[in-house]
């Protein structure tokens, strides 16, 4: 019986020099080998650094990795694990201001808001399109796109390492 494989992408959006040793020491705690990422300048944030990980993995590496570097003070990231056989994909956001967002997503990346949560926002936006408007932002992670997009788009042209993981 084969092991269950999935895949993801680390983008590490900007981490304080001294905090980069630690974000690799906690990634190799979580995919079991030693993590030398390839650092280069963040634009969007001077003095800080950035780096992308893809990596191949067990699914739940993608939550792993972002619980793993949740909470760090200056530390934003991202984390996505596409679906494989019988489990959704997910994104994981973090920024120190806002914290953490976790969306379910689909094979195309796309974020999967659930009835339960649709019907939430109807229901606590009791008529007013503005409450539910408000709702349906933060179930897809708007407040999060917002502020990371700056770091997405400094790092276009980077550099992407591979990060294989076995059983």
């Amino acid at each position: 019986m084969s092991v269950a494989m999935t895949r993801g992408v680390l983008f590490v959006h900007s981490a304080p020099t001294a905090l980069c040793p630690h974000v690799e020491w906690a990634i190799g705690s979580v995919v079991d080998k030693r993590t030398d990422l390839d650092w280069t300048p963040q634009p969007a944030a001077p003095g800080m650094f950035r780096a992308e990980l893809s990596w191949l993995g067990a699914p739940g590496t993608g939550a792993q990795l972002a619980s793993t570097l949740r909470g760090w003070a200056h530390l934003r990231y991202e984390v996505t694990e596409e679906p494989s056989q019988g489990v959704d994909g997910g994104r994981w956001s973090h920024t120190p201001e806002l914290g953490i967002f976790h969306a379910v997503t689909d094979v195309h990346g796309n974020i999967m808001v659930s009835e339960d949560r649709i019907r939430y926002a109807y229901e606590s936006g009791a008529g007013d399109p503005a409450a539910v408007y408000h709702e349906l932002s933060l179930a897809l992670g708007e407040a999060w796109d917002e502020e990371l997009e700056p770091f997405r788009h400094a790092a276009e042209g980077a550099p992407v390492r591979w990060l294989h993981q076995v059983g």
